[in-house]
Formats: C-alpha cells, structure tokens, sequence
C-alpha cells in the first residue's frame, strides 16, 4: 500500500511539471494564439458640426402669398424651391403680412425696425406708394451697385420708374396694375376714345368720383398734356387744362356720361359693384381686376382721353431690400434678381393675372388678345405721381369734381379754388 500511494504521488508531480509554460527569454518570439479575440471598441459620437442654416426672410401681401393655393401663387412657391434646392444651407421664410394700415407692411416693417431689428424682413415685396414711404423714412436699402438686371433695357418705362426714389433704386418690379375701361360687348360695339366721342355715345361711365386719390380725373387732366409738379416738383395745377378737364365733367353730367350719384362713390370697389350689377355698361378699374378673373361678357380698353391718345395711370410692387445688416444684401439681391427673371415673369404675370413689368415677361403670354391689350396699356402708362403730390392734387381734383357733378360750381370757379387748395399756408 507505501508503496502505491508513492507512486501515485510520483504521478501527480510529473502532470503538475507537464502544465508549468517554460519562461520566455527576451529573444524568444510568442506564438499567436489560435483563437485570437476580437475587441469591440465603441464608436465615438461625431463632434464636427452640420452645414450651417442661412434664414432669408420674405414679407409679402395677401395677393402675393406663396401658401394661396392658386395658380400664380403654386408658381411662386415652385420659384422659392427652385432656388433653395440650388442652395441647401438655405432656408426661406415667408410671411404675410396685408398691404396696408395696422399691422400691414409699412407698419410692420417699421415697428421691427424700432424694437426688434433682428426679425426684420430680408426681402419685402410693397406697393409702389409704400416703397416711397419706406424709402424717405430709412427702412429701405438702395440696390445701387448691387445689381444690374435694371440695365437690361426691356423694362417698361412706367416700371424702371417705380423703383425710383430721389435718384436712387430702392426696389425691384415685380409685377404692375394700371387703369383700364371695362365694357359689355353685348352693349356697346365699340367704346369710345376720346371726350367728343363718349359724349356723343351718351353712356354712362362708373367712376368714384369723390376717391380721395381722383385716378380717373387726374388721367384726364394728364391727357391734356398739363403738369402736376412745378420746376421746384411742388404740387401744380394748371388753369386752363384744368378748366377744360372740369368742362367736360359738365357736360359729361348733362349727357348723362357722369351721373351725379358717382359722387357717392369713394373707392374702386364701388364703382365696379356698380358695372357687375348692370348698373353702368362701362366702368374705369384696374386692369389687374379684368386678367386675374376675365369676366363674362366683358371686354377692356384703354381710358377716355381729350384726343384719343393713349394714356394711362400705373403702379406697382417692388422687392425691396429692408434689413439693416448689409452682410445679407448680396444674397437677397440674388433671390430678388431671380423672381424678376423675365422667363419666369413670362408665366407667372400672365396666370397670376398682373401687368408684367419688362417686355421680355409679356413676349411669351400665349393668349394674344390679351398680349396685345397689354402692350398697349403699358406703353401708355404713366407712374402716379409722388406720395407728396397726390396728397394736395387728389384732393383738390376729387373736390372739383365732385362740385362739378352735383352742379355745385362751375368749371372755372372749381378750378380756381381747387388751385388755391394748394398753395401751402
């Protein structure tokens, strides 16, 4: 039995020797193992920021918004993401904002100006009358030495004027609206052109005759060939010009031309209320009104005038550079270089129903009775005069006329004292 326990611990000591691994010595190279193990590390998470985001912020009117879900506002939003898919670290905003009065864009855009300059807009798409406004307070940026597109030398007449304040160009022409007479061609064959003509047809013609801006008759004195600005560009009324424009209106009244109940009119919409209820089968309205709708049965022509010479009142909007950080200016001349585009104008003036601003927009109208009317009236158009003389001569013109149609005065002593209404105290 010693001797099996002996050599059972013999045994043991040799398998104990057997698991001992031999000591390397520094020369000696290991051998790799097998099975090697593979280590997992973990992925560190990316410290490199993304493409930086540029806001361009746009300010339009209700009849400009993008998000209309109409035919000329699906093409601007089509526009706006042409451009941000040619510019992926960019981003439009827009906003709308209405055309005017409280909380409108003159207003808006000055208040920001005030208290929060940092939310003002890049670009803000304004009438001709605010851009004005806009302009002389400060609100506004020149686009002098920033662009050229002005150069191109299709823009119309009454548009390259639009941007155009004391010598500079603070906006862009977008689109333009002009005065036009409406008419029933199953009434009348052929409206007339000229004052002799209108008092011969005996038709009446609807007008607000007390709209404090008097479009209607401020065209008929310009037809005449009379200023409303003297050298200096003060407010000027013309004696005798003035004196055959309120004749006229007389005898207009007397051959029921000029009712006198369009003294109870003040705005626009009154006097085309009047024409859509049968009222009148002729009114003076905005061209703007007759392309966005074209109405049954009615066909448009050019204004009366004392000739028949062609001759028409224009306004318009512009973009307009409105934030005061002019780092961004190059950016926002861009984008507004691009909707005024004349390829783009081309369809998006015609299905918005708007007076394009450069020829090169109306050569691809494809209704041609429509692209010949247009022509017509935008090379006849004259801008409204400036903010500073429509506020002494509209009045003064609306008076005369209103006198006038309710028998009130005569021409002479209605052209005196509206005259007299603009000598400044």
């Amino acid at each position: 039995m010693k001797k099996y326990i002996a050599g059972q611990l013999i045994l043991l000591i040799l398998l104990a020797g057997c698991a001992i691994s031999p000591v390397q010595g520094p020369d000696s190279t290991p051998e790799p193992s097998s099975t090697p193990t593979n280590i997992v590390l973990p992925t560190p998470e990316s410290t490199q920021p993304g493409p930086s985001i540029t806001v361009l912020r746009l300010w339009v009117p209700p009849e400009f918004d993008p998000a209309s879900e109409t035919p000329g506002g699906d093409l601007l939003q089509e526009r706006l993401d042409q451009y941000t898919a040619q510019r992926p670290d960019l981003r439009i905003e827009t906003r709308v904002k209405a055309s005017s009065g409280s909380g409108g864009l003159l207003d808006s855009l000055s208040s920001a100006n005030a208290a929060a300059p940092l939310v003002v807009p890049d670009l803000v798409l304004l009438p001709r009358s605010s851009l004005e406004i806009a302009a002389l307070k400060g609100l506004l940026f020149p686009y002098d030495g920033l662009t050229d597109p002005l150069d191109d030398g299709d823009w119309y007449p009454y548009a390259l004027e639009l941007g155009q304040i004391q010598s500079s160009t603070f906006g862009l022409p977008f689109a333009g609206n002009a005065l036009v007479s409406l008419y029933r061609p199953s009434e009348i064959e052929s409206p007339a052109t000229n004052w002799a003509a209108a008092l011969e047809a005996g038709q009446p013609i609807a007008f607000p005759a007390a709209e404090e801006e008097a479009h209607f008759p401020l065209a008929e004195y310009l037809s005449t060939g009379a200023a409303v600005q003297d050298a200096e560009g003060r407010p000027f009324l013309d004696s005798a010009a003035l004196i055959d424009v309120l004749s006229f209106f007389q005898d207009s009244e007397s051959a029921g031309v000029m009712p006198f109940w369009l003294t109870q009119y003040t705005n626009n919409e009154q006097s085309w209320e009047a024409y859509t209820e049968n009222r009148v089968n002729t009114t003076v309205t905005w061209i703007n009104r007759y392309l966005s709708t074209l109405p049954g049965d009615t066909a448009a022509a050019g204004i009366i005038t004392q000739d028949g010479t062609p001759l028409t009142l224009a306004t318009g909007w512009l973009w307009a550079l409105s934030n005061p950080q002019t780092e961004r200016h190059a950016l926002s001349v861009d984008l507004a270089e691009y909707l005024t585009d004349g390829e783009f104008l081309s369809v998006w003036s015609e299905t918005a129903g708007v007076l394009p601003p450069r020829a090169a927009a109306l050569e691809g109208w494809s209704n041609i009775a429509l692209r010949n009317l247009v022509s017509s009236v935008v090379e006849s158009a004259r801008l409204i005069p400036p903010n500073e003389v429509m506020a002494a001569v509209g009045p003064a013109l609306s008076q005369a006329t209103v006198d006038i149609l309710k028998q009130q005065s005569t021409p002479s002593r209605a052209a005196v004292e509206a005259i007299e209404s603009l000598e400044i105290p």
